[in-house]
């Protein structure tokens, strides 16, 4: 078995903190004061992130507040005509104005939570730099090299590979080709972290990269219930333990 000298990460769910993202605008939800649930919040969810995939010449000069803050002003758009009807009422009584508020509550509680993670793993990938050569895998909205600089998470990756720059989304190979030749390193001698099973690390499993599942309690089991845990040579519950695996 080939001695690992690269790590992969994902972006969302892994470096900015334990949660699928959707789960993290839920208790953002919440604690704005909006009493939703996951199904209600999800369509919302999925229709946001469609429409970044897609305004990526817009998006791409974002940073994470901005980028959350037109996330959160579209998923407000569906809920305002497509949510519940308590929440259609309280979004069309509140005027302009008042989904404003709503939506800079939800962005800020949103944007404290990632800033925290982000610092954490900063904190720890930076124990791993000269160890490994790294790199990010994630789909995103184009702008993920200018989220690392904010982050001040740059310096430590070798590269990115953003899907909505690379033009190909996970769990397609391609997406980790695309960093594996960048970094110029073998699948073989290369691990993949992330926390779903089906984005992450299926596909890299499947490309011969050994594979870390990222299993918290807030997202057991990220966005693949449906694999099975052969697609993960090892599981972790915190992104602290890649420091102390064993390869």
């Amino acid at each position: 078995m080939a001695t690992i000298t690269a790590l992969l990460f994902d972006f969302g769910g892994t470096l900015d903190g334990p949660a699928h993202w959707l789960d993290r605008f839920l208790s953002s939800y919440r604690a704005a004061g909006i009493e939703i649930s996951r199904a209600e919040l999800d369509p919302a969810f999925e229709h946001a992130t469609r429409i970044g995939y897609g305004a990526t010449r817009i998006v791409a000069r974002f940073g994470m507040t901005d980028l959350v803050r037109f996330l959160v002003g579209h998923q407000f758009e569906y809920l305002r005509k497509s949510g519940p009807h308590t929440l259609r009422a309280i979004l069309g009584n509140s005027g302009a104005a008042g989904r404003h508020r709503f939506v800079e509550r939800v962005t800020n509680s949103f944007v404290r939570e990632t800033s925290a993670g982000l610092a954490h793993s900063r904190d720890v990938i930076g124990t791993l730099k000269g160890r490994f050569k790294m790199g990010v895998v994630s789909n995103f909205y184009g702008n993920l090299d200018g989220i690392l600089v904010e982050a001040k998470l740059d310096r430590f990756f070798d590269a990115v590979a953003d899907s909505s720059r690379v033009g190909i989304f996970k769990p397609e190979a391609g997406i980790f080709e695309a960093a594996l030749e960048k970094m110029h390193c073998a699948p073989e001698s290369t691990a993949m972290i992330g926390d779903s099973l089906a984005k992450d690390c299926a596909p890299a499993h499947r490309l011969g990269m050994r594979t870390v599942w990222l299993r918290t309690t807030e997202s057991q089991w990220g966005d693949g219930a449906s694999q099975p845990d052969t697609a993960a040579d090892i599981t972790i519950r915190s992104i602290d333990e890649v420091a102390q695996i064993q390869w």
